[in-house]
C-alpha cells in the first residue's frame, strides 16, 4: 500500500539508533505515523520539527502495519517561530490537541483550517482569535461541536452572548440575564466577530468556552490533560509580547 499527501507534523519520537516515528496530520488521510529512516540525523532533524509543513509519502505491505514515511520540507512554521514564545506556545497547542483526531480517518477542513492557523502564528494580533476557532472547529471533528446557531430559549439567532456549559447551546443576553452566572460567556469573535484586534478579554473568554468542552468531553474521558502549552497561552495578558 502506499499514498502522497500533504501534512503538518504533529509529533516525533526516537526508533532504534537513527530512526523516528513522525505522526502527521494529513489533508486526505487523516493522523498518520510512520517510520523515517534516518529521522534522527542532522539532514532530517529540521524537517521533523511539530507545526511544520511537509509533503508525505507512506507505504507499506499491508494497511495494518505502522509503515514507512518519507517527508520532505514545504513550510518551517516551527523555525519561523523560534523567537516568539506566545507563538510556540500557540504551534504546541495546536499540534498537540490534533493528535486527539482519530487515527487515519480524514478531516480535510480541519486540514486546511490548521494551514491557515500555522500561517498566522507569527501575527500576535490575530492568530489568538483564529486558534480559538481553531478549537472550536476540533470540537465540531471530533463529535462534540457547540450549537452556536440560536438561542436555546428563543430559537432568535440576534443578541447571542452565552453558552450553556451542560448543554453547549447558546443563549440570548436577554434570555440568559436571570441566571448568567452559571452560563459562560460568548465573544463575538466566535461567532463571525473579526479575529484582528479581538481584546484579549474576548480571547480569554473564548479560550476558556471551548476549554470547558475540550477538558470534558474529549480530555478526561480520555484520561489526559490540558497541554501545558494550552495553560501558560490562557495565562497570557498581551499577545503581543
Amino acid at each position: 500500500m502506499q499514498w502522497a499527501d500533504e501534512g503538518v507534523v504533529l509529533s516525533v519520537r526516537p526508533h532504534g539508533e537513527t530512526g523516528a516515528v513522525a505522526e502527521v496530520f494529513t489533508r486526505a488521510h487523516g493522523r498518520y505515523l510512520g517510520l523515517v529512516h534516518g529521522g534522527r540525523g542532522r539532514t532530517k532533524r529540521p524537517i521533523l520539527q511539530p507545526g511544520n509543513h511537509v509533503t508525505a509519502e507512506w507505504r507499506a505491505r499491508i494497511s495494518e502495519q505502522l509503515g514507512v514515511l518519507t517527508l520532505e520540507l514545504k513550510h518551517p512554521f516551527a523555525a519561523e517561530l523560534l523567537d516568539r514564545r506566545l507563538g510556540l506556545a500557540g504551534l504546541e497547542c495546536l499540534t498537540t490537541l490534533a493528535r486527539l483526531l482519530p487515527e487515519r480517518d480524514p478531516h480535510a477542513n480541519l486540514f486546511e483550517v490548521t494551514l491557515f492557523v500555522l500561517g498566522f502564528l507569527g501575527d500576535d494580533e490575530i492568530w489568538p482569535a483564529l486558534y480559538a476557532r481553531w478549537e472550536l472547529a476540533l470540537l465540531q471533528e471530533l463529535g462534540f461541536g457547540l450549537d452556536l446557531s440560536a438561542c436555546a430559549v428563543t430559537g432568535a439567532n440576534d443578541y447571542l452572548a452565552y453558552v450553556s456549559p451542560r448543554t453547549g447551546r447558546a443563549v440570548s443576553a436577554a434570555a440568559a440575564e436571570p441566571y448568567k452566572d452559571r452560563l459562560l460567556p460568548l465573544p463575538g469573535l466566535l461567532i463571525g466577530g473579526g479575529a484582528q484586534g479581538a481584546r484579549p478579554a474576548d480571547i480569554e473568554a473564548a479560550l476558556r468556552l471551548t476549554g470547558h468542552f475540550l477538558e470534558r468531553d474529549v480530555l478526561m474521558p480520555r484520561g489526559l490533560k490540558m497541554p501545558d502549552a494550552r495553560r501558560r497561552l490562557l495565562a497570557g495578558s498581551c499577545w503581543g509580547s
